[in-house]
């Protein structure tokens, strides 16, 4: 990390847009945002749909959506809309913008801006559902009865349309930030372009230290299928540990997987941000079951003193120290899954080592990083 850089000079009277793909829930992509809000404060808003009016980050904000907002149905699902989503950001005016930064994991680096703007994109992912899970996704759609039938008949045609789109429209951005070495590849596979590796944030101070944790284990996230909750549920029913589920997402897998679970299991839907930090505090460990790119909660975990237990895969091998913050299983099945929940259990973790490892991972970091790569592309543009 280099010292952050004289700001005032370069910055000083630019015009910026700031552009993300949906403003629905909040999860990591949103925490990411909202630290660029932060950072600039003065900035403008452009999303396809905003769902969140009651939250403070956006009050007085500029925010200008798309014509998609207006569309019943289709509001609610950006899969539903993909047709109508390249219009929707080719349709944002952004001519008179200095810098326009995309944080982008599907379609919001499409917008197109004059040759004079500086269009950074900080990638989460290039677009799954396209490039790397695009078999997963059509295999597990979530639209219900015949909707279902009819997408898997259209969609092989539709997304190799909306590929090629993609591609091309990845070619208008300036320069990309990937969120982590896993990710930078994918940029390097879909895009062919280069990008530089800046880890998201966490925000160390928002977690309490708890060492005296409580006997149960915690997973939150959104309830859909390749976030592996089935998997959780399995497993637990089988080892009759307590564990903790939380999600936002009322929705069939969902009331499927809570009527399956048994008592040891706890589900919490829609609980406030306060109640999941505790939780993070309290919990003996976090599990972490899914293949990603970049992930914040298992960091914020950490940020807790709270240790993880996470599939071997992807951007979790670029940060962690085994043994030490995380313990690691191989597959996604429930006998791996509960083999390393018995090997967790045998374990003793230095809980200051925890939060300290999360600590390279916090705002100010990520902050001076993302200023000194603006400033830096300034200059020399």
């Amino acid at each position: 990390m280099q010292k952050l850089k004289n700001t005032i000079v370069p910055l000083e009277g630019k015009k910026i847009a700031i552009i993300c793909d949906w403003i629905k829930d909040w999860w990591g992509a949103e925490q990411v945002l909202a630290n660029f809000i932060e950072f600039f404060p003065e900035a403008d808003i452009f999303t396809s749909v905003f769902f969140q009016d009651n939250n403070p980050i956006f009050s007085g904000k500029k925010i200008t959506t798309s014509f998609i907002q207006k569309i019943p149905i289709l509001n609610k699902s950006h899969k539903l809309a993909l047709n109508l989503r390249p219009l929707a950001f080719e349709s944002f005016d952004l001519s008179s913008y200095d810098i326009v930064i995309s944080s982008s994991s599907a379609e919001s680096k499409w917008v197109i801006t004059k040759p004079e703007t500086l269009h950074i994109v900080y990638c989460h992912t290039p677009t799954r559902y396209f490039w790397s899970h695009y078999h997963e996704y059509l295999n597990m759609m979530e639209f219900g009865g015949i909707l279902n039938f009819i997408w898997k008949k259209l969609a092989p045609k539709i997304i190799h349309s909306l590929r090629q789109w993609d591609f091309l429209a990845a070619q208008r951005a300036n320069f990309f930030i990937a969120n982590s070495k896993n990710t930078a590849s994918r940029i390097s596979k879909y895009y062919d372009r280069k990008s530089k590796v800046i880890y998201p944030p966490v925000n160390i101070s928002e977690f309490k230290l708890e060492e005296n944790k409580d006997d149960f284990y915690l997973y939150v996230w959104r309830c859909i299928p390749y976030k592996k909750f089935d998997l959780i549920v399995d497993a637990f029913n089988q080892n009759w540990k307590k564990i903790i589920l939380v999600t936002n997402t009322d929705n069939k897998l969902y009331k499927k997987l809570k009527a399956k679970s048994k008592s040891n299991i706890t589900w919490k839907l829609n609980i406030s941000r306060k109640e999941t930090t505790k939780l993070f505090e309290k919990a003996k460990a976090f599990l972490f079951p899914v293949e990603e790119d970049f992930w914040i909660v298992p960091l914020e975990a950490q940020a807790s003193w709270t240790p993880v237990i996470a599939l071997k895969k992807w951007w979790v091998l670029e940060t962690v120290i085994d043994k030490k913050t995380w313990i690691f299983f191989e597959k996604q099945t429930i006998n791996s899954l509960n083999k390393a929940i018995k090997d967790f259990e045998k374990l003793k973790f230095d809980y200051k080592n925890i939060r300290k490892h999360a600590q390279n991972f916090n705002k100010k970091i990520f902050k001076e990083n993302i200023l000194n790569f603006i400033i830096e592309k300034l200059e020399n543009k």
